[in-house]
């Protein structure tokens, strides 16, 4: 070609009939043919695979590859080019299909390699060519680009370094050849820029990888600390748990523990927190992640504050029975889940919803636990008094990990898991205070996480409205191989506390 012809000043059908006359195109003379050969042997896969010749033009390269043994499709978009491949490569596993080469009709099928000599300059968008070529390769495969600048008065064509820039981001690996060099290519010494790029996929497609979060569940009675975010680029002006990201070489819990000192301000032991819920989730148009969510109660002596104010508008409780509606969808299905008792859940958002929750459209976690056929469902308590016992047992109950879960003019309910405690003052009642020894209900059992826990709560109950029973065979009230605690409240009712 001369050096002030571009791309549009070409008819390539026109062109058809002395295209091979030059040296590169034809390979007529045997050592211009056999540095293409070489080359072409080093730039394919070793071993015999399907290979897809874009803007193939008379099928010269494509010839080379079937005769190397590879199974070859060309692409061009000039019948008369078409019709001249498809004579050269009669009697080879070769097709050649007319079409656009930076669209070639391929269909869904995938190639070992893609090769492409002197067509990127000729198309409108290189890089998007670069793009859609990439995803007709196989795991393994190779785009191999044969491309140049040529002329020096006027020069056209494609600088290397435009072509590596674009191929970054595709390709993990690419090889670099400048051609100008060798004569042999050409049928003669060249002096402008003549090149080619080898850009090799992994074997295999890279392992799924997600960002993994973590939450904290801060505890105040039936109430939940909430932090509304802030110019932080992501669902910012909404309400959301204190959270963050586990970062390389951290686990679960002592990245939430980080968290929380981080964001405010508030320092917690392995020993405080307890995983509550395990939620894979996908928020719209994003990727999917998976959140870790941990429950703390509040303490007074460790109140929290913003410790994040460039990221965190302001904290508030808000009561888990009267969530604020501007929440991120994300954080409210998971305490929805929590709530319900749920321990691993998916939540996955669909691409036209919305970050923040949108009740009646955003989606509802779906539970992956297996089902709880037999197990126990509620155990409900009938009280004389509800506002007594309503201190005792929600003290007890919320000490113990369960949460407020109903709440109605004559009774009240905690929730730990798929199982709730009722407590309720109903009309039917007769008068009288539960009489444990009598047949019936003797006494509820609570495992606790271990002694340190069940000595803490032993401390604090007789503030709480419990008395400890047996208490000159405590802790071993239940056998030298127990450790447990007998408690009974002011309406005589009784609970074991047993440490794992």
């Amino acid at each position: 070609m001369t050096s002030n012809e571009g791309p549009g000043a070409i008819d390539w059908d026109a062109a058809a009939a002395a295209f091979d006359d030059e040296p590169d195109h034809g390979l007529r003379d045997g050592d211009v043919r056999a540095a293409w050969a070489e080359r072409l042997r080093a730039w394919l896969p070793r071993a015999s695979g399907e290979v897809l010749d874009l803007g193939c033009g008379t099928g010269s390269l494509a010839l080379l590859a079937a005769e190397q043994g590879h199974r070859v499709t060309g692409v061009d978009r000039a019948p008369a080019m078409v019709a001249r491949a498809r004579e050269k490569l009669a009697g080879h596993t070769a097709d050649v299909l007319l079409g656009d080469a930076s669209l070639p009709p391929v269909g869904d099928r995938r190639f070992d390699a893609v090769v492409a000599r002197h067509v990127l300059w000729t198309l409108p968008d290189p890089e998007a060519a670069l793009r859609h070529w990439r995803t007709l390769l196989r795991p393994g495969g190779r785009l191999i680009l044969i491309e140049g600048v040529w002329g020096t008065v006027s020069p056209v064509g494609l600088p290397m370094s435009r072509l590596v820039r674009a191929l970054t981001p595709l390709v993990p690996r690419l090889h670099s050849e400048r051609l100008s060099g060798d004569a042999r290519l050409w049928g003669g010494p060249v002096d402008d820029e003549r090149y080619a790029l080898v850009a090799s996929l992994p074997t295999a497609p890279p392992r799924h990888r997600e960002v993994v979060d973590v939450h904290l569940i801060l505890l105040r009675g039936d109430e939940v600390l909430l932090a509304r975010r802030a110019n932080t680029g992501y669902a910012d002006g909404l309400w959301h748990l204190p959270s963050g990201h586990v970062e390389d070489g951290e686990d679960v819990r002592a990245a939430l523990l980080r968290e929380t000192r981080e964001e405010i301000a508030v320092d917690l032991a392995p020993q405080d927190v307890r995983v509550e819920l395990v939620m894979q989730h996908r928020g719209p148009a994003g990727a999917p992640r998976t959140g870790w969510f941990f429950a703390a109660e509040h303490r007074a002596e460790r109140a929290p504050v913003n410790a994040e104010p460039d990221k965190c508008a302001e904290l508030a409780w808000h009561p888990l029975g009267e969530l604020p509606e501007d929440m991120v969808a994300y954080c409210r299905a998971g305490l929805a889940a929590w709530r319900a008792g749920e321990r691993f859940v998916l939540h996955w958002q669909h691409d036209a919803e919305s970050v923040a929750y949108d009740e009646g459209r955003t989606a509802a976690p779906v539970p992956l636990a297996p089902a709880r056929a037999g197990g126990v469902h509620h155990v409900e308590l009938w009280v004389p008094d509800l506002a007594a016992a309503e201190v005792s047992w929600g003290w007890l109950l919320g000490a113990l990990g369960h949460v407020p879960y109903q709440r109605w003019e004559h009774g009240r309910s905690w929730r730990r898991e798929g199982t709730y405690v009722v407590l309720e003052h109903s009309p039917d009642l007769r008068p009288g205070c539960h009489d444990r020894r009598r047949a019936g209900l003797n006494h509820l059992a609570f495992h606790v996480a271990d002694r340190d826990h069940l000595d803490r709560l032993v401390a604090a109950a007789p503030g709480r409205g419990w008395t400890l029973l047996f208490p000159e065979r405590h802790p071993h009230a239940g056998g030298e191989g127990q450790y447990a605690a007998y408690l009974e409240d002011g309406q005589g009712y009784e609970v074991e506390l047993v440490a794992e």
